[in-house]
């Protein structure tokens, strides 16, 4: 509620850029990956494109040391993979965080470059996955939110 009374973190560690596809833009999920990424790579110094707005944000890709990218079940959106090809292609580090869900909880891994497992998805593809995910992940618990609230939302 009195968020401007926060002191900010010092900013420290390279600074890399988040791609991350816009449905996990501003969720709990966001949050743990910021901490991944300031523990597993000592920085806190991160572009967020969420912070944004849906504007495009990608030309700061030149300006970072490293670019974490976010892949949920090991699929990459559209937007995450022209990403990843925009970093490769200026020479910086890539690193990939998979997103899985298991019934218990969700699993992180991070690992440097792309493994090869990873699935690149085209506009159309990103469209069907994210309907089937949204459908399954948020509209139930959005439904049920209205009469017993949000307990078991994830992401």
């Amino acid at each position: 509620m009195l968020g401007f009374f926060r002191r900010k973190k010092k900013k420290f560690g390279p600074l890399i850029y988040l791609s991350e596809p816009t449905i996990l833009y501003h969720t709990k999920t966001e949050k743990v990956i910021l901490e991944i990424i300031e523990e597993k790579l000592n920085s806190n110094n991160v572009i967020l494109p969420s912070d944004y707005g849906l504007r495009d944000v990608s030309d700061k890709i030149a300006e970072v040391d490293y670019l974490v990218a976010v892949a949920i079940m090991g699929r990459f959106s559209s937007l995450v993979g022209r990403e990843v090809k925009k970093a490769e292609n200026f020479g910086k580090k890539v690193y990939t965080l998979d997103i899985a869900k298991t019934p218990e909880s969700l699993v992180y891994i991070l690992t440097e470059g792309v493994p090869e497992h990873i699935k690149w998805l085209n506009e159309e593809e990103t469209f069907e996955f994210f309907n089937q995910f949204i459908a399954k992940d948020f509209l139930g618990s959005s439904f049920r939110g209205l009469f017993i609230g949000y307990r078991d939302h994830e992401w």
